[in-house]
């Protein structure tokens, strides 16, 4: 009968012999660009995931039918589009605001530039912010109904004097 040691020797070295034969093989997908059909990778098969159920789209996917209809409207004032507004984004809106955007010097890729929105007098409204709901969008007072000493003030801190 064998020895313990010599036992325990015997379990280890058949534990280590047979390790290999259980690794799995982990195929990534190369990082630096190169795909799977380049010489050096030739008879292996490319190994291609599913998307993860999470991902999903992330930014603005359409444009709301008012909001298209507003653009339009715009358009047809700037003379960018003819016939009434439609409310749907079709390719002649687009072409609209294509050629807009060209004429200002921006972009024509993405549809609509923010810039262009604010020019056609569509930027955000923020009448209905939390802070503006007590705030007067009026001209500040008169420089001559702020007393002497705050003018000095606000002189002083300007380096005025």
């Amino acid at each position: 009968m064998l020895s313990f040691r010599a036992s325990l020797v015997f379990v280890f070295s058949a534990a280590l012999a047979a390790s290999p034969v259980f690794a799995s093989r982990v195929h990534r997908a190369p990082t630096s660009g190169h795909t799977s059909g380049h010489t050096a990778h030739k008879g292996r098969r490319q190994i291609v995931k599913a998307q993860p159920a999470s991902h999903r789209l992330h930014g603005q996917q359409a444009i709301d039918p008012d909001r298209v209809t507003e653009i339009q409207q715009a358009l047809i004032r700037e003379h960018y589009l003819g016939g009434d507004a439609s409310g749907r984004w079709d390719s002649t809106t687009e072409s609209a605001m294509q050629k807009y955007q060209s004429d200002q010097g921006w972009q024509t890729k993405l549809m609509p530039d923010s810039r262009a929105l604010k020019k056609l007098g569509l930027g955000p409204d923020y009448s209905n912010a939390i802070n503006a709901k007590d705030s007067s969008f009026a001209e500040p007072p008169p420089n001559s109904t702020i007393p002497p000493i705050q003018a000095a003030g606000f002189a002083t801190a300007a380096r005025l004097n």
